[in-house]
């Protein structure tokens, strides 16, 4: 019954078309005065306790580098070099534009920025190409998807904050821990690369049936060329993932070196920024940070009321008396997700659903980091469905086509990515090879 109310007050005021951070502060304030007798100051404890973690500060660093990247013409160097490998191949400009959005994914760790980035660019130009703009939008709009699931990730950090400091019994009755971001970023790495496959094949596939036009070869002095343009932007996936898992620093501080990195190389090395545009880039970094830390604010606010409503435990032992066992359990989690995802933003629904599933799958023995990358994906796709899929919209302003022709043209590559997701969800080895083969 504390559990319907609570997620009962949430759903009316999402309804309202309300912000999701403020209806979860909201939520939390109505059923403290109204439904419990928690006392305020435990609340107030929480509150800065729980975003005092120095995990955290990972997110704005990210978001920076991001945005310098995004401003600094990295993408377009990108773009050119992948156009330069693969661009003689069926459907060239769409294989370009997947392998680009899977490049940046790996030094932006935001989805809407790889659309942005890549999308701005490439979009146009295959229409000029003579390629339909729906594909080209389909296309980039669905491996855009790739910044939240190749690492970093600012979703992996989500989960990792969401879940931070959470000990629960597994089926054995030992002490199962939450994901480090770490963990979360090494066990990316094979999930993105082959939903990156996937997406190139249903790409090529499309563009094969159709006839789409394809680019002449480039030879091997432009594509070196290419690749020499854009060294100084695929070095920061060396240097993030090369000093995270070489002990040189943790992933917080990967965020921080990322960020003054990618100010070096817009500023000084690509020279696309000058020195007075810096301002702008912080304060939009900043704005954007401000409200992903607002949302987690309330979110661990939240967070505590259902566990100290033992909300969390009581589902685990219902879910487990169902007997649903761990295969029915991640196909009703995934239904949810699905659902969820065409109404919610990723970052709010893996701060809200995380801690409350997360006990209940180390109850059935999933593995804790199999489990969040699943999240991720389902998030992933949730950015491309309507009506709340921010990768559609991004992908609507660029090609300027109607949200609901951006909707259909999306068809092919988001039945890829939900084999994909059935592929990851009952397969546990494809997440957990690399972590595995690296002793975490």
């Amino acid at each position: 019954m504390t559990a319907l109310i609570i997620f009962f007050i949430l759903s009316v005021l999402l309804i309202t078309g309300m912000p999701v951070s403020i209806a979860l502060g909201l939520t939390v304030f109505t059923f403290l005065f109204g439904f419990t007798s928690i006392p305020m100051d435990s609340i107030a404890l929480k509150l800065f306790t729980g975003i005092e973690k120095f995990e955290i500060m990972a997110i704005p660093f990210f978001i920076l580098a991001g945005n310098f990247l995004t401003h600094g013409g990295v993408a377009r160097r990108m773009i050119r070099f992948a156009t330069s490998m693969v661009g003689h191949w069926y459907g060239g400009m769409g294989l370009a534009a997947v392998l680009s959005c899977a490049m940046f994914a790996a030094i932006s760790g935001s989805s809407p920025a790889t659309v942005m980035a890549v999308g701005s660019i490439m979009i146009p130009a295959m229409v000029q190409m003579g390629y339909p703009a729906k594909f080209g939008v389909a296309t980039v709009a669905t491996a855009g998807g790739l910044g939240i699931l190749i690492p970093p990730s600012i979703v992996m950090v989500m989960y990792s904050v969401a879940t931070s400091g959470m000990m629960v019994t597994g089926p054995d009755g030992a002490q199962v821990m939450a994901p480090s971001i770490g963990e979360m970023f090494i066990a990316g790495v094979v999930p993105g690369l082959l939903l990156a496959a996937m997406f190139g094949v249903t790409t090529v596939w499309r563009a094969w049936r159709n006839g789409y036009p394809r680019l002449d070869r480039a030879s091997w002095r432009d594509r070196w060329k290419a690749f020499r343009e854009s060294v100084w932007g695929l070095m920061l996936i060396a240097i993030i993932m090369g000093g995270i898992y070489g002990g040189l620093f943790t992933p917080t501080e990967a965020a921080a070196v990322s960020a003054v990195y990618a100010f070096f190389i817009a500023v000084f090395v690509y020279k696309d920024i000058r020195l007075r545009d810096v301002p702008r880039v912080l304060l939009n970094s900043a704005a954007m940070s401000a409200m992903l830390l607002y949302i987690i604010t309330n979110a661990v606010m939240f967070a505590f009321i259902l566990t100290s409503e033992q909300i969390p435990q009581a589902l685990s032992a219902w879910i487990v008396d169902l007997g649903l066992g761990w295969v029915g359990f991640l196909l009703v989690v995934n239904v949810m997700l699905l659902v969820i995802g065409m109404v919610m933003e990723p970052s709010a629904i893996v701060l809200i659903m995380a801690p409350i599933l997360f006990p209940v799958a180390a109850k059935l023995g999933i593995d804790p980091v199999h489990f969040g990358i699943m999240m991720v994906v389902n998030m992933e796709i949730g950015l491309c469905t309507p009506p709340v899929g921010l990768n559609l919209y991004v992908g609507s302003a660029i090609s300027r086509l109607g949200l609901t022709q951006v909707s259909v043209a999306v068809v092919p590559w988001l039945l890829t990515a939900l084999i994909f997701l059935a592929l990851i969800t009952y397969i546990p080895a494809i997440t957990l090879l690399l972590p595995n083969l690296l002793g975490f």
